[in-house]
């Protein structure tokens, strides 16, 4: 794979399978969502056949690489991520056109993907660990419980951070003694394919190996009975139907979807300029197309009129642009569908009487008039069935809603179909774990919200219709192990018995 390239010129990836780059008889054209018509490149488009050829790769490989200690496959991953970071402003420039996020985001979902493997890493020793149990009256066997791995395992990611979710478990895959196949969304595959070929380049053929295409010709990532768990992170409508697709074959899934994340802002709540630039930032980067972004905010109606005006005028600042832009803020959304999704709900907050805000301008460069750029905007008290206030908006708007009491708060913030990520702002350390101990969901942040600020060790992962299984840490190698259990006889404990 060529390292060097010219961001300005199309970009073009292949397909890595077998410890080899392939072209395919098809590419997917990636577009620029900040300039439509702009072409950022090209990526090889797999054909069914090749799909097989990955699962086969994958599948011969595992034997040789399962056999391994964790330390052994530990030791070579570590040697496969070095020198990672050499072309990460590369990168960084390509997935920001592809994608439309700013550059400073794009450069950091690289990073994120070096941190969490490497902190994967740190997990080897745990990975082979048996524990054993004694015998017992009755019961007259030694017996070890043991893990090992399931098999060949498809990791498929979605555009808006591609690389660092992908670190959420492809490292944790491989270290618990699994083959994968990676596939990269196929709106944004350019980056992603660059940065993981790199990897894989080190890796033992098989090891790891990548398909780029269209997902009608992929279904055998999901469907093969040669495949033996599916990771996916996307939609809730995705997630179902992987889920289904999953099904026939009684593939193992864990599924991280999107979320209707709400901040709780109680009323002794610190708004000073930090808070207030967490919170901002936790609702608005990536243009709010993050699945744990704060999504809903319930704050206590006497703290409503400073809330209101800390966002505000963080709002004035920003500035809508292209992402690699100087000074730009907040790039475009992904998909004009998605623009106009979120301009309705926009639209239908207005008509319904609730006090909406818009802010900053779109850009006047004519490159980018017909781009899908929004305004970003605040939705102050919205009637709670607005489909602001119950759908994942994925974009920049968020609706502030007032309360009066606690469990009113509560009632509200857990009446949603998702229980993704939740925050409790506070400063008092006891309502923060009273508030966040009640939330339904399967991460909390106290005085904090957002990606920026996950734990990359701790497990994470949604209750409801945000997902199943958890991904990170030693809980996220477990979700790609199964466990055995061997029985000696103990004679001793037979004759006791």
């Amino acid at each position: 794979m060529t390292d060097t390239v010219n961001t300005s010129a199309p970009v073009t990836t292949g397909l890595y399978i077998g410890g080899a780059e392939r072209q395919a008889a098809a590419t997917l054209e990636v577009v620029d969502p900040g300039k439509p018509g702009a072409i950022v490149g090209h990526a090889a488009a797999a054909g069914p056949g090749d799909v097989d050829d990955a699962i086969a790769a994958a599948k011969a490989a595992f034997p040789e690489w399962s056999a391994l200690s964790a330390r052994e496959r530990a030791d070579q991953m570590r040697a496969a991520i070095e020198g990672i970071a050499d072309f990460r402003d590369e990168d960084a420039a390509i997935l920001s056109q592809e994608n439309g996020k700013i550059r400073m985001e794009a450069w950091i979902d690289s990073l994120v993907f070096e941190l969490r493997w490497n902190l994967a890493l740190e997990l080897a020793d745990e990975v082979d660990a048996t524990k054993v149990l004694p015998p017992a009256p009755g019961i007259p066997v030694s017996t070890t419980v043991e893990y090992q791995p399931l098999g060949v395992v498809t990791v498929i990611v979605p555009f808006n951070w591609p690389i660092a979710i992908l670190g959420a478990s492809l490292p944790h895959a491989l270290l618990a003694g699994n083959t994968a196949i990676v596939k990269p969304p196929p709106t944004t595959p350019l980056a992603t394919t660059r940065v993981v070929q790199r990897v894989a380049e080190k890796l033992p053929p098989g090891v790891l190996n990548i398909v780029t295409g269209k997902d009608a010709d992929m279904s055998a990532l999901i469907t093969s009975p040669d495949v033996a768990k599916v990771c996916f992170t996307g939609s809730v409508s995705g997630g179902k139907r992987i889920m289904e697709m999953a099904s026939k074959s009684l593939t193992r899934v864990t599924l991280e979807l999107g979320g209707n994340d709400a901040a709780v802002v109680l009323e002794d709540a610190i708004l000073d300029d930090a808070h207030l630039d967490r919170l901002y930032a936790s609702i608005f980067d990536t243009t709010g197309q993050i699945c744990m972004a704060a999504k809903r905010v319930f704050v206590h109606r006497s703290r409503m009129d400073e809330l209101v005006a800390g966002l505000s005028a963080r709002l004035d600042k920003a500035v809508v642009g292209y992402g690699l832009d100087e000074g730009t803020t907040m790039g475009p959304l992904h998909q004009p569908a998605q623009k106009a999704f979120v301009a309705e709900i926009i639209e239908e907050a207005k008509e319904a009487g609730a006090d909406v805000r818009e802010f900053g301008t779109l850009p006047s460069d004519p490159d980018l008039r017909s781009g899908n750029f929004l305004r970003p905007a605040l939705v102050i008290n919205p009637d709670p069935s607005l489909r602001v206030v119950t759908q994942e908006q994925f974009g920049p708007v968020i609706p502030l809603i007032p309360f009066d009491t606690e469990d009113e708060a509560i009632r509200a913030a857990n009446d949603s179909w998702s229980g993704l990520c939740g925050s409790v702002w506070t400063a008092d350390p006891e309502s923060a774990n009273r508030v966040g101990g009640r939330l339904v969901c399967g991460y909390v942040w106290v005085n904090d919200h957002g990606a920026t600020r996950l734990d990359l060790r701790a497990p994470f992962g949604g209750m409801k219709q945000s997902g199943m299984g958890r991904e990170q840490g030693i809980e996220g190698v477990r979700a790609f192990q199964d466990t055995r259990s061997i029985a000696h006889l103990d004679p001793d404990a037979l004759a006791a018995g």
